[in-house]
Protein backbone atom coordinates (compact mmCIF):
# COMPACT_ATOMS: atom_id res chain seq x y z
CA UNK A 1 0.00 0.00 0.00
CA UNK A 2 2.78 2.43 0.89
CA UNK A 3 4.77 1.47 -2.20
CA UNK A 4 1.80 2.21 -4.43
CA UNK A 5 1.36 5.59 -2.75
CA UNK A 6 5.05 6.41 -3.22
CA UNK A 7 4.84 5.45 -6.89
CA UNK A 8 1.75 7.65 -7.28
CA UNK A 9 3.62 10.57 -5.73
CA UNK A 10 6.56 9.82 -8.04
CA UNK A 11 4.30 9.96 -11.11
CA UNK A 12 2.76 13.24 -9.94
CA UNK A 13 6.21 14.69 -9.31
CA UNK A 14 7.40 13.51 -12.74
CA UNK A 15 4.34 15.14 -14.32
CA UNK A 16 5.14 18.41 -12.58
CA UNK A 17 8.76 18.15 -13.76
CA UNK A 18 7.63 17.69 -17.36
CA UNK A 19 5.20 20.60 -17.12
CA UNK A 20 7.93 22.84 -15.67
CA UNK A 21 10.37 21.77 -18.41
CA UNK A 22 7.82 22.49 -21.15
CA UNK A 23 7.06 25.92 -19.67
CA UNK A 24 10.78 26.72 -19.47
CA UNK A 25 11.21 25.52 -23.05
CA UNK A 26 8.38 27.73 -24.26
CA UNK A 27 9.79 30.71 -22.37
CA UNK A 28 13.24 30.00 -23.82
CA UNK A 29 11.88 29.95 -27.37
CA UNK A 30 9.97 33.18 -26.76
CA UNK A 31 12.97 34.96 -25.24
CA UNK A 32 15.49 33.51 -27.74
CA UNK A 33 17.74 32.55 -24.84
CA UNK A 34 17.85 29.81 -22.21
CA UNK A 35 15.33 30.46 -19.43
CA UNK A 36 15.17 28.21 -16.36
CA UNK A 37 12.72 29.15 -13.64
CA UNK A 38 13.91 28.59 -10.08
CA UNK A 39 11.79 26.81 -7.50
CA UNK A 40 11.37 30.08 -5.58
CA UNK A 41 10.03 31.88 -8.68
CA UNK A 42 7.68 29.02 -9.50
CA UNK A 43 6.38 28.90 -5.94
CA UNK A 44 6.02 32.69 -5.89
CA UNK A 45 3.92 32.64 -9.05
CA UNK A 46 1.82 29.65 -7.95
CA UNK A 47 1.09 30.51 -4.30
CA UNK A 48 2.75 33.71 -3.06
CA UNK A 49 0.95 33.71 0.30
CA UNK A 50 2.53 30.41 1.39
CA UNK A 51 6.15 31.05 0.40
CA UNK A 52 7.15 33.30 3.32
CA UNK A 53 5.46 31.18 6.03
CA UNK A 54 7.08 28.05 4.58
CA UNK A 55 10.50 29.71 4.61
CA UNK A 56 9.97 30.85 8.21
CA UNK A 57 8.88 27.37 9.26
CA UNK A 58 11.90 25.73 7.62
CA UNK A 59 14.23 28.35 9.08
CA UNK A 60 12.88 27.94 12.63
CA UNK A 61 12.47 24.13 12.73
CA UNK A 62 15.57 23.03 10.85
CA UNK A 63 19.07 23.55 12.02
CA UNK A 64 19.71 27.23 11.12
CA UNK A 65 23.11 26.46 9.62
CA UNK A 66 21.41 24.32 6.96
CA UNK A 67 19.29 27.21 5.72
CA UNK A 68 22.00 29.16 3.91
CA UNK A 69 23.90 26.42 2.07
CA UNK A 70 21.16 23.84 1.53
CA UNK A 71 17.75 25.47 1.31
CA UNK A 72 18.91 28.54 -0.61
CA UNK A 73 20.58 26.22 -3.13
CA UNK A 74 17.36 24.18 -3.44
CA UNK A 75 15.23 27.31 -3.90
CA UNK A 76 17.56 28.59 -6.65
CA UNK A 77 17.70 25.27 -8.54
CA UNK A 78 15.43 25.02 -11.61
CA UNK A 79 12.00 23.65 -10.82
CA UNK A 80 12.10 20.76 -13.28
CA UNK A 81 15.34 19.44 -11.77
CA UNK A 82 13.92 19.45 -8.24
CA UNK A 83 10.73 17.64 -9.26
CA UNK A 84 12.60 15.14 -11.45
CA UNK A 85 14.98 14.30 -8.58
CA UNK A 86 12.04 13.98 -6.20
CA UNK A 87 10.29 11.66 -8.66
CA UNK A 88 13.40 9.48 -8.91
CA UNK A 89 13.77 9.21 -5.13
CA UNK A 90 10.08 8.47 -4.56
CA UNK A 91 10.03 5.85 -7.32
CA UNK A 92 13.20 4.24 -5.95
CA UNK A 93 11.59 3.88 -2.52
CA UNK A 94 8.36 2.60 -4.03
CA UNK A 95 9.93 0.17 -6.51
CA UNK A 96 9.03 -3.47 -6.12
CA UNK A 97 12.11 -5.67 -6.45
CA UNK A 98 11.95 -8.84 -8.50
CA UNK A 99 12.98 -12.15 -7.01
CA UNK A 100 16.56 -13.13 -7.77
CA UNK A 101 15.77 -16.79 -8.44
CA UNK A 102 13.75 -15.95 -11.49
CA UNK A 103 10.15 -16.34 -12.39
CA UNK A 104 10.17 -20.03 -13.27
CA UNK A 105 12.94 -21.28 -10.97
CA UNK A 106 12.28 -24.01 -8.44
CA UNK A 107 12.12 -22.77 -4.89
Amino acid sequence: MIRAFLRLLAYISLSLAIIAAVLDGARSVGASRLVMTSLRDSWQSFSPSTLVPAEDYIRSHLYPMLWDPLMLWIFETPTFIIFAALAFVLYAFGHRREQRAGRFAAR
